[in-house]
Parts: structure tokens; sequence; C-alpha cells
């Protein structure tokens, strides 16, 4: 028996989580679903493990709350020492909005900037399925490694109003 991946179309959002929720169960390989806005429990539905991307953003907000004091510090103690109005060399009240906004800016940038390029999400990568309606009002599951008929047969059960063969697959 031949195996290939193929693609279950799907008009509704819960079609769709329920296909998957089986297909996880019966052991299928999901290789992905693609819903044009976030559907709430797919993620638990195809196991995905929790996201890193918030430890991303606290390490980079940190690495830039540190630059941001460092730098400040470095300048008004050392670089150019200023005595204004008679406070000291290293008036930390006064170090705080700089720190701040620059915590901030390194964190948003950074974050995207991380995003787009674990994700591969960078400019000019061809969005994979958009033929299908993926990004307008279609909701896909893409299953591969399983005997051509039996998931025709699976996703016809569930609800599927067509299914696609893919090829090479959709990565």
């Amino acid at each position: 028996m031949a195996t290939k991946t193929f693609v279950g179309v799907f008009d509704s959002d819960h079609a769709v989580l329920a296909a998957a929720r089986a297909a996880h169960r019966r052991g299928m390989n999901i290789r992905d679903a693609y819903t044009p806005f976030p559907v709430h429990g797919m993620d638990e539905a195809l196991s995905l493990p929790p996201s890193w991307l918030s430890r991303a953003c606290l390490a980079l907000g940190a690495s830039g709350l540190t630059f941001a004091l460092s730098f400040q510090y470095w300048v008004s103690l050392f670089n150019w020492p200023m005595n204004i109005g008679g406070k000291p060399f290293d008036a930390s009240p006064a170090l705080i909005p700089i720190a701040f906004e620059i915590t901030v800016l390194v964190a948003g940038v950074g974050t995207v900037a991380t995003l787009l390029v674990f994700r591969n999400l960078l400019p000019g990568r061809r969005a994979p399925l958009t033929a299908l309606g993926a990004t307008d009002d279609k909701f896909l599951l893409v299953i591969d490694d399983v005997p051509d008929q039996e998931l025709k047969a699976f996703f016809k059960e569930h609800g599927a109003v067509d299914v696609k063969e893919v090829l090479g697959g959709a990565k």
C-alpha cells in the first residue's frame, strides 16, 4: 500500500478540531493544521509542545535592560561624568526611563526577529497550500504516512468537504 500526504479541507473550526483529535487518538502522523484564525484546543489536538517564545522574549528583555543600564552607568561614571545640580554620578532614578525603553525595544524587535528566523517566515518564502483556501475561509488538516483509502475514508467520516493529495508533502 502506498502512503502519501493528504490534505482534508473543512468548512468549520469544530470539524477540523474533531478530526485532529480523532487522528491523534488513532495515532496518525499529523503534519500540520492550517486555519485562517487560531482554533482553541488545536495545539493540544496536535500535541504541540509549549512555546519557547516567551522565554526568548524574557531573555532578550533582560539583555536589553543589562545593556541599557551598563551603558548609562559607564557613560555617567567613567566616560563623561557631569555634576548636575549636585546629584551623584550614578543617580539610578535618572537612568530608569531610558533603560525601560531599551528593554521594551530589544524585547519586542528581538522576539519578532526570533519568530521570523526560527519559523522560517522570512520574506520571499512561498506560503504552503494557499490554493486550497488556507488563508481565506477553509480549515486544512495535513496527514501523511497513512494508506490512501483509509485516510480518504477518515477525512470523509469527519466531514471534510474535499480531500487533496499533496505532491512532495506540505512542508
